[in-house]
């Protein structure tokens, strides 16, 4: 179950840097760079947390 979960939050990782990318190509916003911050910091948490949980605890291998 938490591998499932890991993969999940590393795919919304993905899908928000595709949506930061978009946004920036196609929108019209002036202050860029909160998005940019907004966007980084969701995805760097997200995958994070991601990679955390689908890791293997099995010690001793």
């Amino acid at each position: 179950m938490k591998k499932e979960l890991g993969k999940w939050l590393m795919d919304i990782a993905k899908y928000i840097t595709t949506a930061v990318i978009l946004s920036s190509v196609f929108g019209g916003t002036a202050d860029k760079w909160i998005i940019y911050i907004g966007g980084s910091f969701a995805v760097i948490l997200t995958l994070l947390v991601g990679l955390w949980l689908i890791k293997d605890n099995k010690k001793g291998e």
